[in-house]
């Protein structure tokens, strides 16, 4: 190959290039124009504000209005989508909800089946989040020790993150159905096939179950990157003072990884509160109304129901909105707390 030959393949690649750019220039400059006659206007603060603008947009289409036109249904009453053929009963429809003659009997309430839902998705709270906090913090306690191929095995906690809710309901419903694949490993023992999904407390176990298999991966992930921002040597000094695994654990581990564990509760608690996809499928809220949680009752009363009541929907989805922001602001509170504590500290 020639000296000339040579020189001339660098020249050629960039001709190419600055004709593949001459487009992207140009779109640039033309876009530069406006750019700099409002920088003039607003100053270089100002500019924040024109880059915010399309979020905020997109925000105020797809959230913001969302939520004032769902509150302004929660005032109408009566089957009509269209709120120009709804009526306006101002808080009647928060009135029903809160007409009970005792909280804790929703028979003895309107809405029963409104707090047959708060009741069933208090109780799946309390124990899906107490094992979600156990299994993660015990999930990423063994990832973060010298394992043997430990990045198959962390994308192996993960892999059930990645699935759709309604592709995990699937499956556990096909492995828990009379004929699935659970009666049909347990025949060799003697059992007789069982339909698991048609017993109360079975239903509610692996309501817990499937949902905690589900997201595990995600909060032990959290847990995991908190225990490897721990300090190595905080753990050496403790094996040369001869001390204790269990004290250990209780005295550096676990103060230090409170920050990330109340971010795990918190989201774990929000995520708990709104279950829907995986249970809906995998049990239909039932037997009954056994395994029946808050949003597959907005989902209910709003779409689904013969009698739907969409200002009853409505309402009842303000009142777990107002319960999420006060869990949001929780965590918020508790982690600004902590860390003024750990700055004073």
């Amino acid at each position: 190959m020639t000296a000339k030959t040579a020189s001339s393949e660098p020249s050629a690649r960039t001709g190419l290039r600055q004709a593949l750019l001459a487009p992207v220039r140009l779109v640039m400059g033309l876009v530069d124009i406006p750019m700099r006659g409002w920088q003039k206007l607003t100053g270089l603060n100002g500019m924040a504000g024109v880059f915010l603008a399309p979020n905020m947009l997109i925000f105020t289409v797809f959230v913001l209005l969302p939520l004032v036109i769902n509150f302004i249904y929660s005032t109408t009453s009566g089957s009509a989508i269209f709120l120009q053929n709804r009526t306006y009963v101002g808080a009647d429809q928060y009135r029903i909800l809160f007409d009970c003659g005792s909280y804790l009997d929703p028979s003895t309430c309107a809405a029963d089946t409104f707090w047959a839902a708060v009741r069933n998705t208090a109780v799946f709270v309390v124990f899906q989040v107490t094992v979600m906090l156990i299994a993660a913090l015990a999930t990423a306690l063994i990832l973060n020790r010298e394992l043997s191929n430990r990045g198959f095995w962390r994308a192996v906690f993960f892999f059930p993150v990645l699935l759709s809710p309604v592709v995990v309901g699937l499956i556990w419903k096909w492995i828990l159905q009379r004929e699935g694949l659970l009666n049909y490993a347990l025949s060799p023992f003697g059992f007789e096939p069982f339909s698991w999904l048609s017993d109360r407390f079975w239903a509610f176990f692996f309501a817990v179950f499937v949902s905690v298999w589900a997201h595990m991966g995600f909060y032990a992930l959290i847990l995991l990157a908190g225990l490897q921002a721990i300090p190595r040597d905080l753990y050496e000094a403790a094996a040369m003072d001869s001390a204790r695994p269990t004290r250990i654990f209780r005295r550096i581990t676990l103060p230090l990884l409170m920050p990330n564990l109340i971010v795990v509760l918190v989201l774990a608690l929000i995520r708990a509160v709104q279950i829907f996809d995986e249970v809906f499928v995998l049990t239909g809220g039932g037997p009954g109304t056994s395994t029946m949680y808050i949003t597959q009752y907005i989902y209910e009363t709003g779409f689904a129901s013969s009698l739907r009541n969409p200002g009853l929907a409505s309402a009842a989805s303000i009142l777990m909105g107002i319960v999420l922001v006060i869990l949001t602001l929780v965590q918020l509170g508790v982690s600004n707390r902590n860390e003024k504590k750990g700055a004073r500290q």
